[in-house]
C-alpha cells in the first residue's frame, strides 16, 4: 500500500484505504474516490496530481493525495 501520489503516471491503482478526518473522507467520497474504485493519474504539476476517477478528470493537492492509499 502507498499514497497515491507516488504512484506512476498512467497506472490504474485500487483504492484501498483513505485516510484523514471525517469531513475530509466524506469530501474526498463526494468527489468519487470510494474505498474499492479505481483511480488513474493522468498526471502531476508542482506536486497537484490530476487523476481520472469515475470517468472524471479531477485535480487534487498533494496533501489530498496522500491521504489516499492505493
Amino acid at each position: 500500500m502507498m499514497p497515491l501520489a507516488l504512484a506512476n503516471i498512467g497506472e490504474e491503482n485500487i483504492i484501498k484505504k483513505i485516510g484523514g478526518k471525517p469531513e475530509v473522507k466524506q469530501h474526498l467520497e463526494n468527489l468519487g474516490f470510494v474505498v474499492g474504485g479505481t483511480v488513474k493519474i493522468v498526471s502531476t504539476l508542482g506536486g497537484n496530481v490530476i487523476v481520472n476517477v469515475k470517468e472524471a478528470r479531477i485535480a487534487i493537492s498533494k496533501e489530498m493525495a496522500n491521504r489516499i492509499m492505493v
